[in-house]
Order: structure tokens, then C-alpha cells, then sequence
């Protein structure tokens, strides 16, 4: 005998009764694992794009930047100031826009600070403020944290909430370790150290 639920996935889901076991059977869990295992490479983008700032910020005087140490800590604390922030607002997200859009819209605004701090560490001459605003945006991948639990929790039984979370939460954060080996080996290889030896001055004073 089939089961009376028709599970299926769509834009909008109308009917979701995770804790009614026949639906679970019947779909509910494909559906949910599939929006789990979206759900990981997404946080994991959004906690690198966070923490990029503390692998960024000691390679900055060695290519030219000439802050202080007192710029370069607030430049370390400012993604960790707008992400505690935002991690409040950001847990109300998903009901208000649905997980599947909230998802795609958050992932998608990590591009603005991505890209633009892409363009600003090829100029010493881009100026503090804008590494400021830089590092304010790159916060938005730490308030993604929030929304991304909040999102995923809906999808699961209580009784499977926990294995699904940690899931979540831990191979998302695998995202600090990813960054790190991926600035570290730009800042070492390509193109970046290539520009710092051009513009490293001669030993008779010339540039």
C-alpha cells in the first residue's frame, strides 16, 4: 500500500510533517537530506569568506600596505563585529523568504566582498576605509550561520536534528581550513608574490 503523502520537491513547500513517520518514509527524508548536503557547501563558502580577513590582513604589509598595527586588528575584528550582529536578524530570514531563496540570496552577497577585496589588495594605494567596509561585508558570511541552522533544523524530526545540525555546522566550518590553504598558497605563488618582487625597492634606494 502506498503512502498517502505525495512528497516532492518545489519552490514552495505547503505541507511538512517530519515528526509523522509514514511522511518521513515516504519523502520526507530525501527531501531534507538534499536540502542538507546544499545547505553544507553553502555554510562552508560563508565561513571562509568570514574568517578570510585573519589569513589576509599579515600578508598585507609584505605587498605594500603601509597600516599600522592598530588598522590591521581592526581590520581582523570588524567580519566578527558585523557577523555576531547580524547572526540576530539573519535567524528570521528564512521564515519571511523561504530557505531554498534566503540560501541563495545570502550565498550570492558573499561575491560583493569576495570580489571586491579581489580588486583592493592589487592597489597599495586603496585606502583603510575601504578594507573597513570590506571587512564589514565579509561579517555576511558569518550571519549566514544562523540562518542556515534555522533553515535546516525545519527540515528534520527532532530525533534527527542533532546528527543533521552537526553535519551542518561542522563540515561547514571546514570552510576556515579551506580559506586558510587557499590564501596562503595565492599570497605564496600566484600572482600576488610575483607583484610583491616587482615592487620590492633595489638595495640603492631606487624603486
Amino acid at each position: 500500500m502506498g503512502s498517502k503523502y505525495n512528497v516532492k520537491g518545489g519552490k514552495l513547500i505547503t505541507d511538512w510533517r517530519p515528526e509523522v513517520e509514514e511522511f518521513w518514509e515516504g519523502g520526507g527524508n530525501k527531501v531534507a537530506n538534499r536540502n542538507l548536503w546544499i545547505s553544507i557547501p553553502a555554510l562552508l563558502l560563508a565561513f571562509a569568506v568570514w574568517m578570510v580577513w585573519s589569513a589576509v590582513i599579515v600578508n598585507l604589509p609584505e605587498i605594500g600596505f603601509a597600516f599600522d598595527d592598530g588598522q590591521l586588528f581592526w581590520l581582523a575584528a570588524l567580519p566578527g563585529l558585523t557577523g555576531a550582529t547580524l547572526r540576530i536578524f539573519y535567524s528570521f530570514m528564512v521564515p519571511i523568504f523561504g530557505g531554498r531563496r534566503w540560501t541563495a540570496i545570502s550565498t550570492a552577497s558573499l561575491l560583493i566582498p569576495a570580489l571586491w577585496m579581489g580588486f583592493a589588495v592589487q592597489n597599495p594605494e586603496t585606502p583603510f576605509s575601504i578594507f573597513a567596509i570590506i571587512a564589514l561585508l565579509c561579517g555576511l558570511g558569518g550571519a549566514n550561520f544562523s540562518s542556515s541552522m534555522s533553515n535546516i533544523s525545519f527540515f528534520y524530526p527532532k530525533a534527527k536534528q542533532g546528527t543533521a545540525l552537526g553535519l551542518n555546522a561542522g563540515l561547514g566550518n571546514l570552510g576556515v581550513s579551506v580559506m586558510r590553504h587557499a590564501v596562503c598558497g595565492a599570497c605564496s605563488h600566484w600572482p600576488w608574490h610575483i607583484w610583491r618582487i616587482g615592487r620590492r625597492p633595489s638595495s640603492n634606494g631606487s624603486g
